[in-house]
């Protein structure tokens, strides 16, 4: 049953990872270009639902974060997240539209299993603030690079007229180097 929740819950948490709204200023794009760079590599760690009627469940998560090659200003983030035995592989894609902004999508986006990137804002070059929807759900996260090796994520989602955090992660950047391998003499 958690992991039902967690297949559901997740969108939201990989969308804050890679949403972000363009601006018009070069120096907007500058600054969402920089942010997304941020972002680029393999990233892991725990989250927990803290709200709601699984809170308490943790989960954790194995992301690898890409940008587009030429002008295309967005990113891609691939990976998985596990609770217990369970698996769920994750990913999400946005990329610049134009004057529209940021548009994206996770797992196919509300028309498929996922949910719809449909705005948001680049606070600076260590945060992002955006919203995000799947037919009645309202949400808004916040995705925070405090420093090259760390993101912290928050998902909260409107209930009434409130909004609740529900999801938490702190994740940490590896690098791609195999560790524990056995040297031979």
């Amino acid at each position: 049953m958690k992991s039902v929740f967690l297949s559901a819950a997740m969108p939201l948490v990989l969308a804050a990872a890679v949403s972000v709204s363009a601006g018009t200023s070069a120096f907007s794009a500058d600054r969402d270009k920089q942010f997304f760079q941020s972002v680029e590599g393999q990233w892991v760690g725990p989250g927990e639902i803290v709200a709601g009627k699984y809170k308490g469940t943790k989960f954790n998560c194995n992301f690898k974060g890409s940008t587009p090659e030429g002008s295309k200003v967005g990113m891609t983030l691939d990976g998985d997240c596990r609770v217990g035995v369970f698996s769920q592989k994750m990913g999400a894609t946005v990329e610049r539209k134009g004057r529209d902004g940021y548009k994206g999508s996770f797992m196919g986006g509300s028309s498929g299993a996922g949910l719809d990137i449909i705005s948001g804002n680049v606070v600076d070059n260590r945060k992002v603030v955006f919203a995000i929807n799947r037919n009645q759900l309202r949400g808004v996260m916040q995705a925070r690079v405090p420093n090259e090796n760390s993101m912290i994520v928050t998902v909260s989602v409107k209930v009434d007229q409130q909004m609740v955090p529900v999801i938490g992660m702190n994740l940490k950047r590896v690098d791609d180097v195999a560790v524990g391998a056995i040297a031979r003499n």
